[in-house]
């Protein structure tokens, strides 16, 4: 069943009830919203002449559109590639030749990046005239398609080669949905979700179970966070829910104290990154038991493991803090275990790979059987990370066997950076690692090997043509020569020590980045 009906049956129920508002202004109902859909979709079966199957990519900041541009796509039977709306041009030339998009929605502002990045795709800037006349277009009728067809392609990137598109399908987005309802929270027509994360990841993911229930999607004035904007926004809505990167969560709480309309926080879901537990707990003193953690992938989304609010508050029980230092149990509709090299399954406490199947997991990379074939193995999602589980059934992640780095909530693959290094003249060899931030989590930390004099400046100015802001090293330390094992690996878990122990480097004077905005 398409993912469109749940627009239609919110229209039809809740049709007088606000479905999208920026700030405190109500942008429609469900029934103009529903109406907007289906005159979008009309126009780009018509207008664009675009077929069931075929990609459309939205290159956006958080906006009222997004919601209605999502329900388009699938009403018309396309496929949506939302993106980060940060990517440097040739980030989103790989996006837009890989996925063979036809049409391209952006930001005003981003108008520019996207011309470069592919200066023949057809661009549409979003709440521009020739934008709002589509809504002016004879409603499209809602394609029929199936479950196993394709609804949102999100491009992740992995360790080695080039970003790959998860294939979501309209089925995997369903699990999704009842997956939140069971393992997160219910859905009321009275409450609110605030989407001050990326609607191109996991905030825009929790469009659909609010639009299922008829609740009202917020997008913030300044289409971002802003610590000081949300408490406003918590005032002037009803049953807020919200999904945070750990930064994120960690800023809502240093604004507390003097913040109003905590009291209409419903839940606030955490995920995308560490969470260490005084910071949990700091959560909790200042917020209240309002916190749910998920644990999810591109490839199986927000649907891994859960830790409810329940688990949160319930500060009585034994393994209490050792819980909280976990990412809960196995959602719903999925099964999670830790499984050695052969993907058996590991005793109780053992590290092993975190291994997941079920209605949420993708069936593949788009056209990349390859890596579809490696990661779905044996009828499991590898997720590349390690953990353990206890005899509760509680999964505590140990490391990330891909060494992904994950800052302020977004995913950074050394790899891309590496490769953006090791193209200047005056670089030997670099090694990228993740190092701890007290405020994003884990910066980007360069270990440069020079082959002829440069300095971070330079090397950052480099990056900046090639690569997102927020990839970029934050610290660039210059070393003789990087660990390596026997076979000339080299040993990252080395570098990640070092800087964990604090052991004098050789760092650049005044590297980059120090007291940025990313």
């Amino acid at each position: 069943m398409n993912l469109a009906n749940l627009a239609w049956r919110a229209a039809r129920l809740y049709g007088e009830r606000p479905a999208v508002t920026q700030g405190s202004r109500t942008v429609c109902t469900y029934g103009e919203l529903y109406g907007r859909i289906a005159a979008i979709a009309g126009a780009l079966r018509t207008r664009y002449g675009l077929k069931p199957g075929d990609r459309v990519v939205l290159f956006m900041h958080n906006t009222p559109e997004y919601v209605e541009l999502l329900f388009a796509c699938w009403h018309a039977g396309l496929i949506a590639v939302p993106v980060n709306a940060k990517l440097h041009a040739d980030e989103l030339a790989y996006v837009l030749g890989d996925s063979e998009a036809s049409l391209c929605f952006v930001s005003d502002g981003r108008q520019a990046a996207a011309a470069a990045a592919d200066p023949g795709i057809p661009l549409m800037v979003t709440g521009s005239k020739a934008y709002t006349a589509l809504y002016e277009s004879k409603p499209g009728a809602l394609a029929d398609v199936s479950e196993t067809q394709t609804a949102w392609l999100f491009y992740t990137s992995g360790t080695t080669g080039n970003p790959k598109g998860a294939m979501l399908t309209h089925e995997n987005l369903r699990a999704m949905v009842l997956c939140y309802f069971s393992d997160v929270d219910g859905v009321a027509p009275t409450d609110s979700i605030l989407h001050a994360a990326p609607l191109s990841h996991g905030s825009g993911l929790y469009i659909l179970p609010h639009v299922a229930q008829g609740a009202c999607n917020v997008i913030p004035e300044s289409g971002s966070f802003d610590a000081a904007e949300i408490f406003t926004l918590l005032s002037a809505h009803q049953n807020v829910s919200m999904f945070a990167a750990p930064t994120m969560v960690k800023r809502l709480v240093a604004a507390a104290d003097d913040a109003r309309g905590i009291e209409n926080l419903k839940t606030l879901v955490y995920g995308g990154g560490p969470m260490y537990l005084a910071d949990i707990q700091g959560a909790h003193a200042a917020l209240g038991f309002r916190l749910v953690q998920i644990y999810g992938q591109g490839e199986s989304p927000m649907t891994i493991t859960a830790l409810s609010k329940y688990h949160h508050r319930n500060t009585q029980h034994p393994h209490y803090t050792e819980r909280l230092k976990s990412v809960g149990v196995a959602q719903t509709l999925v099964a999670v275990r830790i499984a050695d090299g052969d993907d058996e399954p590991l005793a109780v406490g053992e590290t092993g790979e975190v291994l997941v199947r079920g209605p949420s997991v993708i069936p593949g990379y788009w056209r990349n059987e390859e890596a579809s074939r490696e990661a779905l193995r044996n009828g499991w999602l590898h997720t590349g990370d390690l953990g353990t589980m206890n005899g509760d059934g509680f999964v505590t992640l140990v490391d990330r066997a891909r060494d992904l780095i994950i800052s302020g909530g977004a995913n950074i693959y050394p790899r891309e950076v590496e490769e953006v290094l090791l193209r200047h003249p005056h670089v030997a060899e670099v090694a990228v690692v993740g190092g701890r931030d007290e405020e994003w989590g884990e910066r980007v930390v360069a270990f440069v090997v020079k082959q002829a004099d440069v300095g971070s400046d330079e090397l950052d100015s480099f990056c900046l043509q090639h690569v997102a802001r927020f990839k970029r090293p934050r610290d660039y330390q210059f070393v003789d020569a990087l660990p390596k094992n026997n076979y000339g690996k080299v040993l990252k878990r080395e570098l990640r020590e070092r800087l964990d122990q604090g052991e004098p480097l050789t760092p650049d004077p005044s590297p980059p980045g120090r007291g940025e905005k990313k």
